[in-house]
């Protein structure tokens, strides 16, 4: 049966490369993206100037339940991909509409998918930021089925995503699916904490189009979980059109070590590509401990789906490296990129 998949927040980073790995798949028949801004650049990103005729592009707000309402049946998707929402800058920032927005939205949302005559599968984005803090499990990886104790909002309003995709399950026997990650670097990672990264990434390639160095600092220290943003879209894809029955929460592969690791193999890359010369990325003097959970544990997800990637951290970094230099209409023209700054440590994810 072909496929017509409703993807929420699908002009984002993880959106939009999700979309790109969703239309190499021959049983897509339409993706509908549903987004607030309308913005198309993310996913010109991937795909060119010119869209794939199976995209629909329409403009929803999640957490507009009449909308949501009026709008969803209208499609009638066979496949849904929850990935709209606020993120932990805008959560810290804004309570309520946060709030509103992550759980709200996602509740509006099950609502109307419990009544579609077509739906195949839910596939929400969950985080894992619903863990707690690291010090807290002592097994040397974290599997999902630990005790779970949110450090911010934007955590706690994940997991309850997570309990409102289970009851929509337990409702309708539809399978669902979610899937917990943290960090995301590569294109078009540009928001948030966890984006510092790939804004070191962006400061080397920025450099070399400006043939000049622009010193970037990380704003915090210790040990990171990262995943390759083209593994993670195609870990969306796969999990949404693979054979699957039931309830699942599964972390996403991924990788860790510690940053200053990370940056020397940024560093690496950047010299075998003829671009150490503009490389100046350090960790800041004020950086305070990464508060974000790593060690996670993907053999579950290996076991259940089949053929996922997980991408070397230096040839992850080399595409993205290569990426930046290349024309694309994401890279700004001002000298220099935009740096996080450890006070932001408490509020970003």
């Amino acid at each position: 049966m072909m496929a017509k998949i409703l993807i929420t927040g699908g002009t984002g980073c993880i959106g939009s490369v999700t979309v790109y790995k969703l239309l190499q798949f021959p049983e897509v028949e339409k993706i509908v993206v549903a987004t607030r801004s309308g913005n198309i650049a993310p996913l010109q990103l991937w795909q060119g100037k010119h869209l794939d005729s199976r995209i629909e592009m329409v403009g929803l707000d999640v957490s507009d339940y009449e909308a949501v309402k009026t709008l969803i049946p209208q499609i009638n998707p066979t496949h849904i991909i929850h990935l709209g929402g606020f993120q932990s800058p805008d959560c810290s920032a804004n309570h309520l509409k946060g709030m509103e927005i992550n759980v709200g939205g996602t509740m509006a949302l099950l609502d109307v998918a419990e009544k579609l005559p077509k739906l195949e599968r839910f596939v929400f984005a969950s985080s894992g930021a619903v863990y707690g803090k690291r010090s807290q499990y002592p097994d040397a990886t974290i599997s999902e089925d630990v005790r779970l104790t949110p450090s911010n909002h934007y955590g706690i309003w994940k997991l309850a995503g997570e309990h409102l995709a289970r009851l929509f399950h337990d409702n309708t026997g539809i399978p669902t699916v979610c899937l917990r990650l943290n960090t995301t670097y590569g294109l078009g990672r540009d928001r948030g904490m966890t984006s510092a990264p790939t804004a070191a990434m962006k400061a080397i390639a920025l450099g070399s189009v400006g043939n000049e160095i622009i010193p970037f600092a990380m704003p915090y220290h210790g040990r990171e979980n990262y995943h390759f943003v083209e593994d993670v879209g195609a870990h969306f894809a796969a999990c949404t059109l693979q054979p699957f029955e039931g309830y699942g929460i599964f972390n996403i592969k991924g990788k860790t070590m510690e940053v200053e690791q990370f940056l020397e193999i940024v560093r690496q890359q950047a010299e075998a590509i003829g671009l150490g010369k503009y490389t100046d990325i350090s960790i800041a003097g004020d950086a305070l401990p990464n508060m974000f959970i790593n060690d996670l544990n993907h053999e579950q997800i290996d076991r259940t789906f089949q053929s996922l990637p997980l991408t070397d951290i230096g040839e992850g970094i080399r595409k993205t490296l290569l990426a930046f230099t290349s024309p694309h209409p994401h890279i700004s023209t001002s000298p220099h990129p935009h740096i996080s700054t450890s006070s932001h440590q408490k509020n970003c994810k």
